[in-house]
């Protein structure tokens, strides 16, 4: 049999509505800072939405130019800045890895929405023959991904997991399982969403999925009586994966290792997960049986947590019937707002943090949860917590769950 690789998290790298660093990112997160505000991306007068979390003072001129904008949906231009960012944090010399054995995962759940936008309206508006020529190269979701590779030079599998808001947590799970199984050496995974659009806002408006409330600090409050729909986010994070052997080969500073994933389907409804979150319960254990640990052993828990009434109600049930009433959870979403298929990578990155500050961020804007609610949801104030392990849920649109179960590096 083939012995079975180790695998460490060395960097990472990210542009959010609270940050586009790590360390602006958890200085948001520790100081409750939320990243939710009016939005000013487009005329929202016939909107009842009136708020999302947009990325603020995009650091642009850092790795473009502006020729950039013609080749690259923001989506892309998101998740090439956060690959850049990562391969940076993790000190790591991309000339120095076997180009056939680096590779990227990046995921999306909708992809360049803005360009597909402006150019059906430039179709209705002026002809077929008016759409730009790379109007589909910038729109396609596997595009980010390749586009990453090409900067950076890997050769390696290179693929987009389109999983609804399921979608960077199974990147990271698929990205982690090559390197566990000896395929890669190094991997770049994660995902970037740029999709506060007038269509995406409309669309998500019409299922009744986003929240109507223009408070900005009570907009997205996850698990609260009070929640009424998610709030859109926008963002990419991008994780540097190594195998523990190659990040120690080249005295690479280890930000946790990561240990098990799980990934399911409730097959049961277009939109809704199952109500007694069948499915999360499921792939709670399988993160956790890959990771040969008990739930008693897992310390803190990343909710899935959008603010929306059935999806909490079903993830609460879903953790308590696993880990009992005790074990700490927290909603980073009520910062970030919900960046759909970029969601599990930007709260892969809070969890680490989480991790090494030995803090778990509270849940912003909740303050008094629903009577059905049982999980010990961290809100009000944060929690200093000795976090060991932990895991991160996503679920998304189709039924899919996907679950990422994180370790402390503690050096060997």
């Amino acid at each position: 049999m083939t012995r079975l690789n180790r695998v460490v998290v060395t960097g990472y790298g990210l542009t959010s509505p609270i940050g586009n660093t790590p360390e602006e990112f958890w200085e948001s997160l520790k100081e409750g800072r939320v990243g939710i505000g009016p939005i000013t991306k487009f005329d929202i007068s016939d909107y009842n939405v009136k708020v999302a979390a947009e990325i603020q003072d995009f650091p642009f001129d850092k790795y473009f130019v502006k020729k950039d904008t013609n080749r690259f949906d923001p989506y892309s231009l998101y998740a090439i800045y956060a690959a850049e960012e990562a391969l940076a944090n993790a000190e790591l010399n991309r000339e120095s890895v076997d180009a056939d054995r680096f590779g990227v995962i990046l995921s999306t759940g909708i992809g360049g929405i803005k360009e597909i936008e402006e150019q059906v309206e430039r179709m209705n508006e002026k002809g077929a023959k008016r759409i730009r020529p790379l109007a589909l190269p910038k729109a396609l979701p596997n595009m980010a991904a390749g586009n990453i590779a090409m900067r950076v030079g890997a050769k390696g599998v290179c693929k987009c997991v389109i999983t609804a808001c399921a979608s960077s947590n199974d990147a990271l799970g698929e990205a982690f399982r090559e390197i566990k199984f000896g395929f890669q050496d190094v991997m770049l995974a994660g995902g970037s969403e740029a999709a506060i659009t007038p269509f995406a806002i409309g669309g998500f408006q019409a299922l009744t999925a986003l929240s109507t409330t223009e408070d900005p600090n009570r907009a997205s409050i996850p698990f609260d009586k009070d929640r009424n729909g998610f709030v859109m986010g926008e963002g990419a994070a991008v994780l540097v994966l190594e195998s523990l052997e190659h990040a120690q080969a080249r005295g690479a500073h280890i930000l946790a290792e990561i240990v098990g994933y799980g990934n399911t389907c409730d097959a049961y409804h277009m939109t809704s997960p199952h109500p007694e979150g069948e499915g999360a319960i499921k792939a709670m254990k399988l993160a956790m049986n890959e990771a040969e640990i008990e739930p008693a052993q897992v310390d803190y828990i990343n909710a899935h947590g959008t603010s929306t009434p059935a999806n909490e109600k079903g993830e609460s049930a879903a953790i308590v019937k696993v880990f009992g009433k005790e074990t700490p959870v927290s909603s980073t979403k009520s910062f970030t707002g919900h960046l759909l298929g970029a969601a599990g990578a930007i709260e892969a990155a809070a969890v680490i943090e989480a991790i090494n500050h030995s803090y778990a961020p509270k849940t912003a804007g909740t303050s008094e949860l629903s009577d059905y609610i049982e999980a010990d949801v961290i809100y009000g104030q944060g929690r200093d917590l000795d976090i060991q392990y932990a895991i991160s849920n996503t679920f998304g649109f189709g039924g899919h769950n996907a679950v990422i179960a994180f370790k402390r590096w503690d050096g060997e």
